[in-house]
């Protein structure tokens, strides 16, 4: 294909490409700021509004691994042209929801129709350039990716302030109308294999398995888990549909995951590796937005600029790891990485809302540096020793599990958060009477008199805050402990010849 284009045509695509790739990139991070916003404007809890993310990143969990299925199927150029003007379509209705029902099933098709967006951007940019260009044209699409969580915090926070929380869904149309008549101009037409076929059985019972096992973690908590119906039946559900699907993928002739995958040590370890590095840095993103603006009263834009730099030291570890892949043991990057994150973690359990902005920008930044020591040297151990004809399946395989990782982390970060809150608040509360001799000092009940309703109701917002602070506190100490168990595993790693990592930078994400 790259013979029969201009430069010029080639520059118009991979503009196109960068930008329908950033546009999603964005959309897992910029609706992180503007989540305290859309939980007051749809009255919701929480753990309720954690739904915003969660039903995203599942929807594009279960739609990325049959996107080969669906280019043969339809063609490379219909298939992104499809996914952009969804994606595109989607956002608006994000922005138009006018309820918490709305904007989850909204993001759940966003998410349907951006999960192919990434994977296709990648075939694009190695069909249209030679093979001595490859490398060069996915270094460049590789800086829209991380440029997303940089931008993402800080302009969905500027978004939100000057216009309103639901311009960050806005903002994309733009975006998508750029890049969807830019394909159709510039992107040629590929070939269409009609007798594809997809195993639909393996892929709708692994789904539905997905699905019910995530409403499941993101109900639990309101519904008092396995002490409600729904609960139940959901934990059925998910557990039943995984049997379905396990049997009939070592039955089938043609399942939808070929268990071959798994006799491969080193993709095996990387699949759960991958998945509690989703767990807990996914868990994070969400947790600091509303511990800034809540808890620590700052405006939107600050808390956006804050976490920014987070996203500069991904971004500038990724570059300087890329360099020493081959060179330096792979495992001994990712123990550099873990290490990083568990201390930034560790530092994080010490936190209230004194902490100084410097020190939430130097601990940001050493997360994104030990974030960015782990996933490329991960992805590059995970499927270098894959043989070359399972890679774009393992390289699927992997992309599900760091986002069911990632939605199951924030989930289960955000019911804790409330049960911990609740927990801590009748532990403070117990110490709260009115023969507390704390409060005879007319100092204290100036303000907090537990005798009257006012004082009273002013006692309850300080208990509650205190109790907040501590749940957070137990949050990042489980992220940090998540992240420390994951160290073992690196000794189950082979370490990858050289030329077989260097092959598989170009079909990680």
């Amino acid at each position: 294909m790259d013979a029969a284009l201009s430069k010029s045509t080639k520059i118009a695509i991979t503009v196109c490409v960068i930008l329908a790739t950033l546009m999603q990139a964005l959309d897992t991070t910029i609706a992180n700021v503007a989540l305290p916003y859309m939980q007051g404007s749809v009255s919701a809890s929480q753990d309720e509004i954690a739904w915003v993310l969660t039903s995203y990143i599942v929807a594009a969990a279960i739609m990325t691994p049959p996107t080969g299925y669906l280019t043969n199927r339809f063609g490379l150029k219909r298939l992104f042209l499809i996914s952009v003007a969804g994606f595109t379509f989607s956002s608006v209705l994000c922005g138009l929801a006018q309820s918490l029902v709305q904007i989850v099933l909204f993001r759940i098709l966003q998410g349907l129709f951006g999960a192919a967006l990434v994977p296709l951007s990648q075939t694009v940019l190695m069909n249209i350039n030679p093979k001595e260009r490859q490398g060069s044209a996915i270094a460049l699409w590789g800086v829209a990716v991380m440029a997303g969580p940089v931008l993402g915090p800080v302009l969905g926070g500027w978004l939100t302030e000057a216009y309103s929380w639901r311009f960050v869904f806005y903002i994309n149309v733009p975006v998508g109308i750029v890049a969807f008549f830019g394909m159709t101009t510039f992107l040629p037409d590929t070939p269409r294999n009609a007798a594809a076929k997809l195993d639909w059985f393996g892929f709708g019972t692994l789904s539905l398995a997905i699905a019910a096992m995530q409403v499941l973690v993101d109900r639990g908590e309101e519904l008092d888990w396995f002490g409600s119906g729904e609960i139940v039946a959901e934990a059925i559900i998910a557990l039943s549909a995984f049997y379905l699907f396990l049997v009939h993928t070592f039955t089938a002739r043609e399942p939808f995951v070929r268990p071959s995958l798994f006799r491969d040590r080193n993709f095996t370890a990387g699949v759960l590796f991958i998945s509690i590095i989703g767990l807990t840095y996914y868990a994070s993103l969400a947790l600091q937005p509303p511990y800034l603006q809540n808890l620590m009263n700052y405006p939107i834009v600050s808390a956006g600029l804050i976490l920014g730099p987070r996203g500069v030291g991904t971004m500038a570890s990724m570059l300087i790891v890329g360099k020493l892949i081959g060179p330096v043991d792979t495992r001994y990057l990712l123990a550099l990485g873990l290490g990083l994150t568990a201390w930034s973690f560790y530092v994080m359990t010490g936190w209230t809302p004194d902490v100084s902005q410097m020190t939430i920008v130097v601990v940001g930044i050493i997360q994104g540096i030990g974030l960015g020591f782990i996933f490329v040297p991960l992805s590059v151990v995970t499927l270098s020793t894959l043989a070359p004809e399972l890679r774009a399946e393992g390289a699927g395989l992997y992309s599900l599990s760091r986002n069911i990782g990632s939605s199951i982390g924030i989930s289960v970060v955000n019911s804790l958060l409330t049960r911990n809150t609740q927990v801590n608040h009748a532990e403070i509360a117990r110490n709260v009477t009115s023969v507390n001799r704390a409060f005879e000092d007319l100092a204290i009940t100036q303000f907090w008199d537990p005798i009257s309703a006012a004082g009273r109701t002013a006692l309850d917002a300080v208990i509650t805050r205190q109790a907040q602070i501590i749940a957070y506190i137990d949050d990042y100490k489980l992220l940090m402990i998540a992240t420390l168990a994951a160290i073992p595993l690196l000794i189950i790693f082979q370490k990858p010849p050289r030329t077989a990592a260097t092959d598989s930078m170009h079909v990680m994400e």
